[in-house]
């Protein structure tokens, strides 16, 4: 009897010692709190100019349609369109640079879509000294149905609101790591070409992209600025002057 009291007291004791430490342990309400706060504040900070929307979507495959341009379906057909020239390289350099994990086949654009990303890189090259990024360029049906697999965030390969890659008319430029000031001029710049229809941008946030669909009109919007004698550098007043496309 005596040995069983000994033994229930010993237990009373341990269980006394430990409870605190217990408690410390299974208490992590705190840390919960933390990262909701964090994914809140995360949530406050997105506020894109460019908000992507089914909207944009319609608009960046309006402008395909309009200038008769397939999807390209797989690498035979691209192929096909990288040797007629309608799909051009893209050229890195001092002012522009690939996402390494790039496929040096997708490299490649139409050719109103280069000269934008060539106008656009040397302004920026300009401004802070540095290159913008190109994460993505064309992509093939098979190619968007296979992101698609991994990735439900991705646009159709099919439908009215199948992706912009598919024409070879869309790039996405990197926006993760361009400080405020980089982020606003890029914004900053986008904004009087879409407001002319030169360009559909949509600043992607689970990518953390610009996703910018080029106009075939913006060829003939360069080569009017060039023989004005302008640099093809867009400002807002010319915006506001110019009648929407």
């Amino acid at each position: 009897m005596k040995r069983r009291i000994q033994i229930a007291t010993l237990l009373f004791l341990l269980a006394a010692v430990c409870a605190p430490a217990f408690a410390l342990h299974s208490y992590v309400a705190p840390r919960r709190t933390r990262r909701v706060r964090r994914a809140h504040l995360r949530r406050l900070r997105w506020n894109p100019v460019f908000r992507p929307s089914r909207e944009s979507l319609l608009l960046q495959n309006h402008e395909i349609d309009r200038m008769d341009l397939p999807r390209i379906q797989d690498d035979a057909e691209l192929e096909q369109l990288k040797a007629s020239e309608d799909l051009v390289p893209i050229v890195a350099g001092p002012t522009l640079r690939f996402d390494p994990r790039l496929d040096p086949d997708r490299r490649y654009c139409r050719p109103w879509t280069r000269e934008f990303l060539d106008d656009l890189s040397q302004a920026y090259y300009k401004e802070f000294r540095t290159s913008i990024q190109v994460n993505s360029a064309v992509r093939t049906v098979k190619i968007q149905k296979k992101l698609r697999r991994h990735n439900r965030n991705a646009a159709p390969a099919e439908g009215e609101i199948a992706s912009s890659h598919l024409a070879g008319i869309t790039v996405d430029i990197q926006r993760r790591g361009l400080s405020r000031e980089q982020l606003k001029w890029v914004q900053d710049y986008m904004r009087p070409l879409k407001d002319q229809g030169l360009i559909e941008p949509e600043e992607e946030r689970h990518q953390w992209v610009f996703h910018v669909m080029v106009s075939g009109r913006y060829t003939d919007w360069r080569e009017s600025m060039m023989l004005a004698g302008e640099q093809p550098v867009p400002t807002a007043s010319e915006a506001a002057e110019l009648p929407l496309q």
